[in-house]
């Protein structure tokens, strides 16, 4: 059989190339596979029929998130997300795992010995780090509350060494004292309150804005509930937010790994810090969703949503631009349009370079 590119299909059909990547995803296509990433359509395909315009193609990253889920889809954002964010945040907490040996434990079910010898626990957390994930999409509607996070974290921590400690709580608040950063948290006689008073404050509203979402997360880890996992569960809440607020969520990566630290250290001080620090992550995200054609909501990603949030409003820590104002100053990509850095420099005056919207 012959096969044609995702291009050459969407010439022929006279759609947009991540139309039929999504339809490719979304398993609409028979016979279409990915080699690597690129996929490959049978020359003879149908375009699917569609029973109206509104349920042509999942419309957040959520709606594709679940789909590609309960598909079995390779290849695509779901796929993407559990390799990254596994290998990701479980790197940040001292795991030797490779990204490699994430991805082939993802995909195969097994174990890669190249390079030495594996740690056992770093093995049963990235597994159990891929049905955390499945938990977060599942659930990501919901509002968080206290069983969920027990969930999450007794999930991640299943059948590892810890599990098998005495003193140590799997699923359940912390018996001894710990701390993040050199820096004293909760005592575990006061957690549960805490966590129930950081609930209640954070469920009042059924909407949430990016600021909200992050304070959320300092207030979690600063709380620190857990004996241990405590980052990669708030990591973990961070995203299912993000998504049931359809917020481009993120990813701290190795790169950013210093900048959030520190972000969560000086939080008190200056919120900057950690903003600025995931709203990059976010940027790097974007790229993913680009890639399937995913389109976050406009208004409530990155920071044109202070234009319809007066609450976060309030608390925008960098110069607010008039919406007038947004194409003249080659700010498009606050509306969701894709502007380079050279482009928007080469718009602005030299003022604005130094004291523009960050």
């Amino acid at each position: 059989m012959a096969y044609l590119s995702v291009a050459e299909i969407a010439k022929r059909w006279g759609v947009s190339v991540r139309t039929v990547r999504n339809y490719c995803a979304a398993g609409k296509i028979p016979g279409a596979f990915l080699t690597g990433k690129t996929w490959n359509v049978p020359d003879n395909a149908q375009r699917p029929k569609r029973a109206n315009q509104k349920a042509d193609a999942p419309q957040t990253l959520l709606d594709i998130l679940r789909a590609e889920k309960n598909g079995g889809i390779k290849g695509g954002i779901y796929h993407k997300v559990q390799i990254e964010l596994t290998y990701n945040s479980n790197h940040i907490e001292g795991s030797r795992l490779t990204h490699d040996q994430t991805r082939y434990i993802y995909e195969t079910n097994t174990i890669g010995m190249e390079g030495g010898a594996v740690n056992v626990d770093d093995v049963v957390e990235t597994a159990n780090h891929f049905k955390c994930i499945d938990l977060v999409i599942e659930q990501a509607r919901q509002p968080v509350s206290e069983s969920f996070i027990k969930l999450l974290h007794r999930t991640l921590k299943s059948g590892t060494s810890d599990s098998r400690k005495s003193w140590f709580a799997v699923g359940e608040y912390k018996k001894l004292p710990n701390e993040v950063g050199g820096h004293e948290t909760t005592a575990p006689e006061d957690v549960a309150n805490d966590v129930r008073q950081l609930l209640e404050s954070y469920n009042l509203q059924k909407e949430k804005c990016f600021e909200e979402i992050i304070a959320f997360h300092v207030a979690f880890e600063r709380i620190h509930p857990f004996q241990d996992g405590n980052g990669r569960v708030g990591r973990l809440i961070l995203f299912k937010e993000c998504l049931r607020n359809d917020i481009v969520p993120f990813i701290i990566d190795e790169e950013l790994k210093m900048f959030y630290y520190r972000g969560l250290h000086e939080w008190s001080s200056e919120q900057g810090y950690l903003l600025d620090t995931c709203r990059a992550a976010q940027d790097k995200f974007k790229k993913y969703l680009d890639y399937v054609g995913a389109k976050p909501i406009p208004g409530f990603q990155l920071r044109y949503m202070y234009f319809i949030d007066p609450k976060c409003r309030k608390r925008l820590t960098v110069p607010e631009i008039p919406f007038s104002r947004i194409d003249e100053l080659g700010a498009g990509m606050y509306k969701g349009e894709k502007v380079t850095q050279a482009a928007r420099h080469a718009i602005l005056t030299p003022k604005e370079v130094t004291d523009g919207p960050g």
